[in-house]
């Protein structure tokens, strides 16, 4: 459940920029947001994988 832990720590620290971006149009914010959902689908990726090895293994 860590890699869950993770996945819910990256979009919550990603909560300040998106309303910064959206409500207020700062541009810096949309980048950090760009970069931190790159990182979200790298992590999803990473478990997927992770989750599929698992399953065919056992």
């Amino acid at each position: 459940m860590s890699r869950f832990s993770e996945v819910k720590n990256l979009v919550m620290n990603l909560e300040a920029d998106f309303e910064k971006f959206y409500e207020k149009g700062n541009q810096a914010a949309g980048t950090r947001v760009r970069k931190g959902m790159q990182e979200l689908k790298t992590l999803a990726q990473d478990i997927r994988s992770e989750v599929q090895n698992m399953k065919n293994a056992g």
